[in-house]
């Protein structure tokens, strides 16, 4: 009998603790879903370079649907990175990220943004940056500029592009 008032006590405890609520406090004092504090800030997307923190100096890479080789128009922007990153040795370890149109699985995106991601950086690595100094990440589709389903909308998503990691 002990241990079945046992087990029933541990049973309501846990069931407490599992129906507690996510409500937070905000800045502001008022109360906010966990959930939503997140999910409705804007992001600050620069087209033109970082989508997740801008560099000024480096610019974003694109590749054709369905590749991770680099155009030579990218190894001429990623040389001019290369010089930049060579020049600017206080800026630290710098994320490659990259990043795929909307068309595809998620598993299938997100092994080609990582694809695209090591070619960078190995073009970089060859170019003459420490490994060390580059790291990559994908986000597959997940952090698209452009939502638009036209060949121009897929153009600008097919990307990879820099971001400078906190220190």
């Amino acid at each position: 009998m002990r241990n079945l008032l046992m087990i029933l006590s541990s049973l309501l405890l846990a069931f407490t603790i599992s129906c507690s609520s996510t409500e937070k406090k905000a800045d502001d004092g008022s109360s906010v879903d966990a959930d939503d504090s997140v999910a409705s800030k804007d992001l600050n997307f620069d087209p033109a370079g970082s989508d997740s923190g801008n560099i000024a100096g480096l610019s974003t890479v694109h590749f054709a649907l369905d590749k991770s080789t680099l155009s030579s128009e990218a190894r001429k922007q990623l040389a001019q990175n290369a010089d930049w990153i060579k020049n600017n040795s206080n800026a630290g370890v710098i994320q490659i990220e990259g990043h795929c149109d909307s068309r595809g699985s998620v598993e299938y995106n997100l092994a080609l943004g990582e694809r695209r991601a090591k070619a960078v950086k190995n073009y970089l690595v060859n170019l003459g940056i420490a490994s060390d100094r580059l790291s990559i990440l994908s986000y597959g589709k997940e952090k698209m500029l452009d939502y638009g389903d036209t060949e121009a909308a897929h153009t600008k998503n097919r990307r990879a592009n820099f971001v400078p990691m906190p220190k």
